[in-house]
């Protein structure tokens, strides 16, 4: 297929690319970043410049650029937010750039779109013991500041789920690990850490690719998947485990009532939310199984491999 990927310098976007290329996929880029062309087009890739969240220079720029299939991993996370302002511009690229990115899709020829979700649409909240699968409601009304962003996630699923000329689907990822840029982060210690806190769900980028990958190729029209690991772990557990891999200093730990007042974003994941979620439909029917099973499995690799 050729797929346009949004969103392809990102965490995700980079290893993307080439497992889309190695899959034996042509890549069509879309990039703000006239200077990114160049590299893009040395690497095999067709690039596409222009801002997804402006609907007429985006129409405008891939005119005549034909693709098979849209993969959306639009987001502005360069590195974990802190404060509920740091999601706004993602928020905005879950409606109003979804939006932009199906129009574009339908006046391209594409058949197929895959979305990026999390695994946060059910809630930033304790959801206890009970396992969560696609069924569970996701992207419902909520109250309290973290109401915005998980009604983006909800809007992002349902404009692309429920589209009537696109097959469909999104993948409800847990949060990232793994990478240069995490290990960056941990070494300079930018990564605080809750004394307390909820089992989260968790995905090495890696599979979070290999799952990109088997859902463009394998994914039923109208579906959600869970791409998530093995093991719920809280925030505190994974990156200490994972700065202690790295060869980084202990995460700094703070009370509850600091992370809260200094990061309320953070609190709001490391602190309020506790949810176990799971991936059998994804293993079912895309075929696909996490090669990172679980944080402490690779942190286990990371050491051994320094």
């Amino acid at each position: 297929m050729r797929v346009l990927l949004a969103g392809a310098t990102g965490a995700v976007g980079r290893p993307l690319t080439t497992a889309l290329q190695l899959a034996g996929h042509e890549v069509v880029a879309l990039t703000r970043d006239p200077a990114r062309a160049d590299g893009m087009t040395e690497r095999g890739v067709t690039p596409v410049i222009a801002d997804a969240l402006d609907r007429d220079a985006l129409l405008r720029a891939a005119d005549g650029v034909s693709f098979d299939a849209v993969v959306h991993q639009l987001t502005a996370l360069r590195k974990p937010p802190v404060r509920h302002s740091g999601m706004t511009l993602t928020n905005t690229l879950r409606t109003i750039g979804t939006r932009n990115l199906l129009e574009l899709a339908i006046a391209n020829g594409a058949k197929r779109f895959v979305t990026q979700s999390i695994v946060f649409g059910y809630g930033y909240t304790d959801h206890g013991p009970h396992v969560l699968t696609e069924d569970a409601p996701f992207g419902g009304p909520v109250k309290g500041r973290t109401a915005p962003h998980v009604r983006a996630m909800g809007v992002n699923e349902q404009l692309v789920l429920e589209h009537h000329d696109l097959d469909g689907m999104a993948l409800r990822y847990g949060l990232f690990y793994g990478g240069d840029d995490m290990a960056q982060l941990l070494r300079a210690r930018k990564v605080p850490v809750p004394r307390d806190g909820g089992h989260l769900a968790w995905i090495h980028l890696d599979d979070a690719v290999s799952a990109t990958v088997a859902a463009l190729e394998k994914g039923s029209p109208g579906s959600a998947y869970n791409i998530v690991d093995d093991e719920p772990a809280s925030w505190r557990t994974v990156m200490t485990a994972l700065a202690k891999a790295y060869g980084a200093p202990a995460p700094r730990v703070l009370p509850a009532w600091l992370l809260r007042l200094g990061a309320p974003y953070a609190g709001a994941v490391a602190l309020d939310t506790s949810l176990h979620v799971s991936s059998a439909k994804a293993r079912r029917e895309l075929d696909w199984a996490p090669a990172h099973p679980t944080v402490r499995h690779d942190a286990a690799v990371i050491a051994r491999t320094r």
